[in-house]
C-alpha cells in the first residue's frame, strides 16, 4: 500500500507542477501585448546533433560527439547512457544502469575521463575506471570520445579520453534557466523515484567590458528505488563428465541510489585577447543495498533433474556507500600577436566511504536436505522439501562486519605555449608545454568476524532464523522464502565486545596507500599546405610509483614497500586531407601508456599453507601503437556517413594468472596474481550514418534517421604452467571486455511541438575473465544484450515540455556463462522503467 500511495504522489506532483506551470504561462501570455503571436518550437535532436557533428568535423582529432540542445539537456537522461549512442562505444552496466564506457572493445579502465581537461580519479579502491552516471546531465555542454590523441594531451587511454565539457555562460545569450521534475516507475520493483534539477546562466559586465563575465549554475538531485532478482553459480561447475554443478545461489537486491550533483562556473574576458575560467563540480552517489541469498551445496556434483543431499544456507549482506567527486579547474589563455599562451591548474578529489555494515550474515540449515536438485542450467531452480522454506530450519552461523574508505586524489599543473608562422605562404604553429601531475589513493578496510554464538551462552532458539525473519520475499524467479533483517542482527552484536573479533588479517591485507607522480613535456607542429592538415610531434611522459601495503604470510605480517619508475617517448602523427566541400579524409598515427589498475598493483598478499593470493606492483604498464584511417562526409543538417579502420598493437595487457606450479610457487596448490601478457592486436571498422529527410514534404520532413556500428576482432596469448605437471602451457584468447559487435539504431520524427525517439543499442558477447590456462571452460563471458528505449518530447508552450521517457523496452537481463552459453555464471533482471516529467526553460 505504502508504494501505491508514493507512486500517486509523485506522479501528483508532476501533474500539480505541470498545472502551475501552464496557468504561469497563461498569465504571461495575457499581459502580452495584443496581437502577438506565440512561436513553440522543440529544440531537439537535429539540433543537438547538428552541433555535435560541427564539433567532430572541426576536431585535428578522431573524435565522436554528444551535444546538449538548447534545453541543456542531454538527449539521454544519464550522460553514461548519452555516450554509448556514438559510434564504437558501449557501456559496462552495474544493476542494469549503464555507468562505465567502453571504446572499442577495451575495458573501461584501460580509458580516461576528464571534465575539463583534468583527469578525474576513480572512487573505488581497485579501478582507474569513473562511473559516469554521477554527473549531473543539466551541467553538461558536450561530452566527446577522443579517439587519437595528439601531443599536447595525456596519453593515458588506450581506447579513448571521455572528455566532459560544463556548461558555460557563453553558450546563451543573456539569462538562461530550466528547471525539471521527474517521476520515474520500474515494473520490477513496483516504485516510483523522484528527480528534480535546474542550470541558471547570465552574464554582467565588469569594468569598461560589455556582458565580459559569465556566471552558470547547475543543481541535480535523484533517488532511485528498485530491485533485480539474481541467480548464480559463480562457474562452480565440474565438466569432467558433462555439467554437473556443484553449488548455486539465488539472490534478492532491494537497492536505493541516491544521486546529488551540482557546479558553479565563472567565465572573465576582459578583452578580445585574454580568457579565464574558473570550473567546478560536486558530485554524490548514495548507494544502500539490501541483498538476501539462499545458497545450496552439493554433497557431490549434480547434473540437472539429478537427486541427492544439499546443504542450505540463508544469508543477508546490508550495507551503503557513498561516493564523492569533487573537481576545481582553474584556467585561462593569453593571446599576444602571434604568440599564445595557455594553461591550468586543476585539483580533483574522488572517495568511497563504506561506514559499519554487513558484510555476511550466514544462517545455516540445521541437517542436510535429502532428494535435493535443481533443473534449467542457465537460470538455475532448487529442487528441495518444503522445510528449506521454515525459518525454524536455520540457525545463524556468524556474521561479517566491515567498514571501508578510500580516497583518490589528483593535481595538476599545465602550461602551453603556441605561436603562429608561415612557411613559404603555407600557415603553420608550432606548440610546446608541459604537465606536472601528482596522484595520491589509499584504501583502509577493517573487518570484524563475530562467530561461536554458543560459546557465549545463546542458545539455538535465540539465534533461529525465526528471531530474525523479515517476511517472505518476492522473487520473480521461482519461491525465495523468508528474509533476515539487518536490524535484528545489529541488535545481537551490538551488545558484544568488538575489539574480541577483529580480523587483523583481512584488514591489513587490504591496506594500501599508492603513488603515481607524472610529469610530462611536448613538441608538435601544424602544418596547413593548402587542402591538407598535418600534426607531427613527441610528448615524454615520465612515471614515479610507489605502493606501500602488508602482506600475511601464515599469521605474520610483512611490510610491503614497492617504488619504481619508468619513461616513455611517444610519436604522433596526424593528416587531414579535404576532397572537396563536405568531404574529408583522416589519418593517424599515435601512441599511448596506460597503468595497471589499482586492484592488480595492489602490495598485499595473503599466503596460507599452499594457497596464495596477491597484487603485482612491478607490473609493467600498457603500451599501445594505433593506427586509423577513415572517411568523413557531411549532408546538410544533422548529415553525415563515415568509415574507419583502426588498429591497435598493444604490448604488456594484464590478465589474471595462477602461478601455482611454478618458480617460488612449485609446491601451491593455487597462486593467483596478474601478470603481463606478451602482445595482443585489436583491429576493427567504424561506420556511422545520420540524417535528417528535412527536404521531404511533411510529415516525412520530420524524420531522424541515425545507424553506427562496430566490427572489431582481438587476439592475444597468454602463458603460464600447469600446477600438476609442470609443464609449460600457452593459450591464443580474445581481450578481455572486446565485444565483436557493437551498434546502434534510432529513428526519430520531430516538428515544432513533438519530438519522438526510439533508440536501440546491441552489444555482442564478450569475454570478461579468465580461468586458469588450462581451463578455458570456466572463463565467463557475458551474453551478448540489446536494449530499446523510447522517448518524447512536447511543447505545450513556448517555454514549458511535457517528457516522456520508457527505457529498457525489452527487460533485457544480463547473463553472465561459464565456458558455454548453456551454463549459468550469473543471470540478473532488472525490469523496464518508465518516467514522467515537466521542462521549464527561459532562453
Amino acid at each position: 500500500m505504502y508504494m501505491c500511495r508514493s507512486k500517486v504522489q509523485w506522479v501528483g506532483f508532476t501533474f500539480s507542477a505541470l498545472a502551475m506551470a501552464i496557468a504561469s504561462e497563461r498569465l504571461s501570455a495575457a499581459e502580452a501585448a495584443i496581437g502577438a503571436t506565440e512561436h513553440v518550437e522543440v529544440v531537439g535532436q537535429a539540433v543537438s546533433l547538428d552541433k555535435a557533428l560541427k564539433q567532430q568535423r572541426n576536431s585535428d582529432t578522431i573524435e565522436s560527439v554528444v551535444h546538449a540542445d538548447g534545453m541543456a539537456q542531454l538527449p539521454d537522461a544519464n550522460v553514461a547512457e548519452a555516450v554509448q549512442r556514438l559510434p564504437g562505444i558501449s557501456v559496462e552496466r552495474d544493476q542494469g544502469e549503464g555507468r562505465f564506457v567502453s571504446v572499442r572493445g577495451l575495458g573501461p579502465d584501460l580509458n580516461s575521463v576528464t571534465i575539463n581537461g583534468t583527469l578525474v580519479p576513480s572512487p573505488e579502491s581497485a579501478r582507474r575506471a569513473v562511473a559516469l552516471d554521477v554527473l549531473p546531465s543539466e551541467l553538461v555542454q558536450s561530452l566527446s570520445v577522443i579517439k587519437t590523441l595528439t601531443p599536447d594531451m595525456d596519453a593515458n587511454s588506450l581506447g579513448g579520453t571521455v572528455d566532459v565539457q560544463s556548461l558555460s555562460a557563453f553558450d546563451h545569450d543573456g539569462l538562461f534557466y530550466t528547471a525539471s521534475t521527474q517521476a520515474a516507475y520500474n515494473k520490477n520493483s513496483h516504485q516510483t523515484s523522484p528527480k528534480v534539477s535546474g542550470a541558471i546562466s547570465d552574464r554582467f559586465s565588469l569594468g569598461d567590458g560589455i556582458d565580459n563575465f559569465g556566471v552558470a549554475a547547475a543543481l541535480s538531485w535523484n533517488k532511485r528505488d528498485f530491485r533485480s532478482d539474481n541467480v548464480e553459480t559463480g562457474g562452480d561447475w565440474d565438466f569432467n563428465d558433462g555439467a554437473r554443478l556443484n553449488s548455486f545461489e539465488q539472490r534478492v537486491y532491494d537497492i536505493s541510489r541516491e544521486r546529488t550533483g551540482g557546479g558553479l562556473n565563472f567565465d572573465y574576458k576582459p578583452d578580445d585577447d585574454t580568457k579565464l575560467f574558473l570550473r567546478t563540480l560536486y558530485s554524490r552517489f548514495k548507494d544502500s543495498e539490501t541483498r538476501n541469498s539462499t545458497a545450496f551445496e552439493f554433497a557431490n556434483p549434480q547434473a540437472e533433474g539429478e537427486l541427492g543431499k544439499a546443504k542450505t544456507k540463508r544469508k543477508l549482506k546490508q550495507r551503503e556507500q557513498t561516493q564523492e567527486i569533487q573537481s576545481y579547474v582553474f584556467g585561462g589563455e593569453r593571446m599576444m600577436g602571434l604568440w599564445t599562451l595557455s594553461g591550468q591548474a586543476g585539483y580533483s578529489k574522488s572517495s568511497e566511504d563504506s561506514p559499519g555494515h554487513i558484510a555476511g550474515a550466514t544462517f545455516k540449515g540445521n541437517s542436510s536436505f535429502a532428494d535435493s536438485g535443481f533443473y534449467d542450467t542457465e537460470k538455475p531452480r532448487p529442487i528441495i522439501g518444503a522445510g528449506f522454506y521454515d525459518p525454524a530450519s536455520f540457525t545463524l552461523d556468524k556474521v561479517d562486519w566491515e567498514e571501508q574508505n578510500t580516497k583518490d586524489t589528483e593535481k595538476n599543473i599545465r602550461l602551453d605555449l603556441a605561436r603562429d608562422y608561415d612557411v613559404q605562404g603555407y600557415a603553420s604553429q608550432v606548440k610546446f608545454g608541459g604537465k606536472v601531475s601528482r596522484r595520491n589513493k589509499d584504501n583502509d578496510l577493517n573487518a570484524w568476524v563475530y562467530e561461536d554464538f554458543a560459546d557465549l551462552g545463546y542458545s539455538d532458539a535465540q539465534l533461529n532464523l525465526e528471531r530474525f525473519q523479515k517476511g517472505n520475499l518476492h522473487y520473480s524467479l521461482g519461491r525465495f522464502g523468508p528474509g533476515i533483517s539487518g536490524g535484528a542482527i545489529k541488535d545481537l552484536i551490538g551488545g558484544l565486545n568488538p575489539d574480541d573479533y577483529y580480523n587483523q588479517q583481512e584488514s591489513r591485507a587490504n591496506d594500501f596507500t599508492m603513488r603515481e607522480d607524472i610529469n610530462a613535456a611536448y613538441l608538435m607542429n601544424t602544418l596547413d599546405i593548402d587542402d591538407w592538415r598535418f600534426i607531427a610531434g613527441l610528448r615524454y611522459e615520465g612515471t614515479e610509483f610507489e605502493a606501500k601495503g602488508t602482506g600475511v604470510r601464515n599469521g605474520e605480517f610483512e611490510a610491503q614497500d614497492t617504488q619504481r619508475d619508468y619513461h616513455h617517448w611517444l610519436p604522433g602523427l596526424h593528416a587531414r586531407y579535404q576532397l572537396d566541400k563536405n568531404t574529408q579524409l583522416r589519418a593517424a598515427w599515435t601512441n599511448a601508456v596506460v597503468r595497471p589498475t589499482f586492484g592488480q598493483l595492489a602490495p598485499g598478499f595473503v599466503i596460507d599453507d599452499d594457497v596464495a593470493e596477491f597484487g603485482n606492483p612491478n607490473l609493467k604498464p600498457l603500451e599501445s601503437s594505433n593506427f586509423d584511417l577513415g572517411i568523413e562526409h557531411y549532408m546538410g543538417r544533422a548529415g553525415t556517413v563515415s568509415a574507419f579502420l583502426f588498429y591497435k598493437d598493444i604490448k604488456n595487457f594484464v590478465y589474471n594468472n595462477d602461478l601455482a606450479g611454478s618458480g617460488i610457487w612449485t609446491d601451491f596448490t593455487e597462486a593467483h596474481s596478474y601478470a603481463n601478457g606478451d602482445s595482443a592486436s585489436l583491429y576493427g571498422l567504424e561506420l556511422a550514418y545520420s540524417q535528417k529527410f528535412d527536404w521531404l514534404p511533411a510529415p516525412w520532413n520530420g524524420v531522424i534517421v541515425g545507424a553506427n556500428s562496430t566490427f572489431s576482432r582481438s587476439s592475444a596469448s597468454i602463458k603460464g604452467v600447469d600446477a600438476a605437471t609442470g609443464a609449460s602451457l600457452k593459450r591464443d584468447i580474445d581481450l578481455p571486455n572486446q565485444s565483436n559487435t557493437v551498434g546502434n539504431l534510432m529513428l526519430g520524427w520531430e516538428d515544432d511541438k513533438l519530438s519522438l525517439r526510439l533508440s536501440a543499442n546491441y552489444k555482442s558477447d564478450y569475454l570478461y575473465e579468465l580461468a586458469g590456462i588450462n581451463d578455458k571452460a570456466h572463463d565467463t563471458h557475458v551474453d551478448a544484450q540489446t536494449f530499446v528505449d523510447f522517448s518524447a518530447r512536447y511543447a505545450l508552450t513556448e517555454n514549458l515540455q511535457i517528457n516522456f521517457d520508457a527505457q529498457n523496452l525489452t527487460d533485457q537481463p544480463y547473463f553472465v556463462y561459464s565456458g558455454n552459453s548453456r551454463y549459468n555464471n550469473q543471470y540478473e533482471e532488472y525490469g523496464p522503467t518508465f518516467s514522467l516529467g515537466l521542462t521549464f526553460t527561459h532562453f
